[in-house]
């Protein structure tokens, strides 16, 4: 987890029974930029979480309350609001108490006295596990019926393939290694593989090796008891405790250390481990489901992986496309978020025009999936037509060459040129701006892009030129020239 990650704000509801407390936590996230509710016990969460004009990203409940405990509040948030993070309070900081927590879908639990610095980064780490949450959500919503493999309508052939594969191993202990870039919802992937098999009553635990500092990274999946190094200052559940009798998803393999693929050889092996700091060794029944956006086997011919330990976790190997790599797939997941964010604005709009859909179809979407779909959301924003055209796509997305290279504006109606009749009642200073920008363009071209002959070319100076290049976007081309 990264600072930056800690610094997230969002909505916090405070569920205590003593006012007291409740009113302190209040403040304490207030200070730091949340928006915060009380409430004072589970039925009354409930209730705020119903009504809420804006909904709530993170409970922080305590445990034990007289009239509804935490526990049921957890349960209900799990099943009702499943992407709502929950974190929990114990006064009395047992084992047995947090891991029942974890296992009903807690996300971490803090024990009392509640220090400010741990409530901090528990919110911290638990917003960024919403995000998360909301986008495994999203992604289930746009593959919902696909990932039911009984009515795959459509879809890429790559996908199909990967689909056969989840229906083959989830019902099964064996470890699956997935590989996909960043973007492509190996997250997704991996859910699909826990929901499908006979453990979906099970817990689903999910572990990011490149969000956790390397001096945590034992420590977050082992768990560790108190005084076993500086800032031990009570017992933690490891991720692999709390995914007994479940799934656990280990994404960023490849950004494990060294020490950490020993010992998760280990578990893989024998099925056992001791917390950090611990004598005592824990049996656990976890399927293993892992991740990564590098090649392992290059990682094992260069030293910085574990020959051993890549073969135990390439059992079956799930590789998940770049979306460039199933173009087909684009205008499916184009009609997905144009609904979704439709009816998140309210605009009604019938679709994408034949040249949006083809810039669309011919980007190479280096930010896969979820690129596209933040695209399609600003389209949506900014689009005040019935049917979304060029002008509400990014530049990058709109305007390419025809081999899918970064291009610039042409007009759609005239590309040939410019006449009266694609004069659209704007000034005349923004109707010369589009004729200037190609004729800055094709000198700049002319001259191999060299802006002393450019400008002289032109008979402008420097200045006037590089501040043209910057009004018209022009930053990037130049500068892989």
């Amino acid at each position: 987890m990264n600072e930056q990650d800690l610094k997230q704000t969002g909505r916090v509801l405070i569920v205590d029974d003593d006012p007291i407390v409740a009113e302190s936590l209040g403040a304490l996230l207030v200070r730091d930029g949340h928006t915060t509710a009380t409430a004072h016990d589970g039925a009354e969460a409930m209730t705020l979480i119903r009504d809420a004009a804006e909904p709530f990203q993170v409970v922080l409940t305590d445990i034990n309350m007289p009239r509804s405990d935490g526990t049921e509040l957890l349960k209900n948030i799990r099943k009702n609001h499943p992407a709502l993070v929950v974190l929990m309070i114990t006064g009395y900081g047992t084992i047995e108490s947090a891991v029942s927590a974890l296992k009903l879908g807690a996300f971490d639990y803090l024990t009392k006295p509640i220090i400010d610095e741990e409530v901090r980064a528990a919110v911290g780490k638990a917003l960024v596990q919403h995000q998360l949450l909301a986008e495994n959500t999203r992604l289930k919503d746009r593959l919902g019926e696909r990932f039911a493999l009984s009515n795959i309508v459509g879809g890429d052939h790559k996908m199909q393939k990967v689909f056969d594969v989840i229906e083959a191993v989830a019902d099964s202990r064996t470890t699956v290694l997935i590989n996909g870039e960043s973007g492509t919802g190996k997250s997704m992937i991996a859910s699909a593989i826990h929901e499908r098999s006979a453990r979906h009553d099970g817990p689903f635990v999910t572990m990011a090796c490149g969000s956790i500092p390397e001096t945590l990274l034992e420590s977050e999946l082992f768990g560790h008891i108190k005084g076993s190094f500086t800032g031990a200052d009570r017992d933690k559940v490891g991720k692999l405790q709390a995914a007994d009798g479940g799934t656990l998803f280990i994404d960023e393999i490849n950004s494990a250390t060294a020490a950490l693929q020993l010992k998760l050889l280990r578990v893989l092996q024998e099925k056992r481990f001791e917390p950090i700091g611990s004598n005592q060794t824990i049996e656990v029944d976890v399927r293993f489901v892992l991740a990564t956006n590098q090649s392992l086997e290059a990682l094992v011919q260069e030293g910085g992986f574990r020959e051993d330990l890549y073969y135990r976790i390439n059992v079956v190997n799930v590789e998940l496309p770049p979306l460039r790599q199933r173009e087909g797939d684009v205008p499916l997941l184009v009609e997905h978020f144009l609904k979704r964010y439709c009816r998140e604005t309210g605009k009604v709009i019938t679709g994408f025009s034949d040249e949006a859909m083809a810039a669309l179809r011919r980007y190479r979407w280096p930010g896969n999936v979820r690129e596209l779909e933040n695209a399609v959301e600003r389209a949506v924003v900014l689009s005040r037509t019935p049917v979304i055209d060029l002008d509400v796509l990014p530049d990058k997305v709109a305007y390419q060459t025809p081999d899918g290279q970064p291009g610039f504006r042409e007009r759609r109606k005239n590309p040939q040129g410019w006449s009266a009749s694609t004069w659209r009642g704007e000034p005349l200073r923004d109707a010369l701006c589009e004729p200037e920008r190609q004729i800055i363009l094709a000198a700049l071209t002319a001259h191999d892009w060299n802006r002393q002959q450019t400008a002289e070319a032109l008979d402008i100076n420097r200045t006037t030129l590089y501040k043209k290049i910057k009004q018209y976007g022009l930053e990037e081309l130049a500068a892989t020239r």
